[in-house]
């Protein structure tokens, strides 16, 4: 059967983004693809280089909606060792909170929206139910429910709305209690999902040792994250580089396999949620740890000299920022790396051999971001 190349994208419901797939296929069976990315650039390094330090928080929050929190924190750690500012510890145990509840939304709006690539419409009303609890959390805080500007540079915005009069009405207890309330009914929910999803036959046939890759693969090509500990690659940076009070924390790399040394879509979902098992238990032991103080430095200054580099987890893999400070209040140079750029970059290699109507299901197991991948 003669070979041809067919286009998926820029608007397709796999895409979940702007970008095009191209495959190349003989009859049903993909035998290449060519991803093409930059729908979406905003130029978003250009102009934080002509923004002052402290303004580059509201370009941070809009490079992935569903990882505000976490684009946002890889931002002002990379500043903060610029400027040589000591966070509070108080402010360090909040980021981590939030971050970590940002993480469970993150894996919501991703389990939520791969379910209809496969067919279960009702995961998608399940997982984005639950996810309404959580950005009604982040809310308390940062008082947004999307792009929330919270981390600040030495700190956070304020301090948890525990004692604040406003709200009051709707933390009655407290906002450590609210939180637990909804950890609690978030946890016993995730067991649920077990039957409805993980025991379901089409949902295991339509993930099951489809798209699969082996963990040098991954590592050759760049893919972090999910994507790579789904491969049985024992990584997070929250442990291997740590920052931020993790190494204080008592919390597991999360990992499974498919087989001996490569993942599939099945193992690339169950990752995701044995993370927000483990982020519930981060959340839980963080109040239980955290002190009070300052949620902001005594002393941040509005001019850097010098080099920063840094490195975080994000919920799709490792973030990166690189900032050039030269004695002015705004850099000089700043550079993003989002985990997604490789990972989609990479699909040639895990789409050859299967068939076109595997694509969604592979594509979707991915946890694509486009506004991250573009910048």
């Amino acid at each position: 059967m003669a070979e041809m190349w067919i286009s998926m994208g820029p608007q397709h419901p796999m895409t979940h983004g702007l970008w095009t797939l191209k495959v190349k296929v003989d009859g049903e069976t993909i035998v290449d693809a060519d991803p093409e990315l930059g729908y979406l650039h905003r130029s978003v390094e250009k102009m934080g280089e002509r923004r002052k330090y402290f303004m580059n928080t509201t370009l941070t929050d809009r490079l992935c909606y569903a990882s505000s929190t976490t684009w946002t924190h890889c931002y002002v750690t990379a500043v903060e060792e610029l400027m040589e500012v000591e966070v509070p510890v108080r402010a360090e145990y909040i980021r981590t909170i939030m971050v970590e509840l940002q993480r469970i939304a993150s894996h919501l709006m991703w389990a939520g929206a791969y379910m209809p690539d496969l067919g279960h419409i009702t995961g998608a009303l399940y997982f984005w139910r639950d996810r309404e609890l959580f950005l009604n959390l982040l809310e308390l805080p940062s008082g947004s429910r999307l792009l929330y500007n919270y981390m600040r540079i030495g700190g956070v915005k304020r301090d948890l709305p525990d004692g604040f009069e406003q709200v009051k009405r709707d933390l009655p207890d407290g906002f450590e209690q609210k939180t637990e309330r909804i950890l609690k009914l978030f946890e016993q929910r995730l067991y649920e999902y077990a039957d409805l999803f993980e025991n379901s036959k089409i949902f295991r046939m339509r993930t099951e040792d489809v798209g699969k890759f082996t963990g040098a693969q991954a590592m050759n090509l760049g893919i972090t994250g999910p994507n790579l500990r789904g491969c049985g690659i024992n990584h997070d940076l929250r442990r291997d580089d740590s920052y931020s009070i993790y190494d204080e924390i008592d919390w597991e790399v999360c990992t499974r396999e498919a087989g001996p040394g490569y993942s599939d879509c099945f193992s690339r979902y169950m990752v995701r949620i044995d993370e927000m098992f483990e982020s519930i238990k981060i959340i839980r032991e963080c109040f239980k740890k955290m002190p009070k103080g300052p949620t902001m430095s005594s002393r941040v200054p509005i001019r850097a000299t010098g080099e920063a580099f840094r490195r975080t987890e994000d919920s799709r893999g490792e973030a990166l920022m690189y900032l050039v400070g030269d004695g002015s209040d705004r850099p000089y140079r700043w550079k993003i790396k989002s985990p997604m750029f490789t990972t989609i970059s990479a699909c040639p290699y895990y789409l050859k051999g299967y068939k076109v109507a595997d694509i969604p299901a592979i594509m979707g197991s991915i946890d694509i971001c486009i506004g991250e991948t573009d910048k």
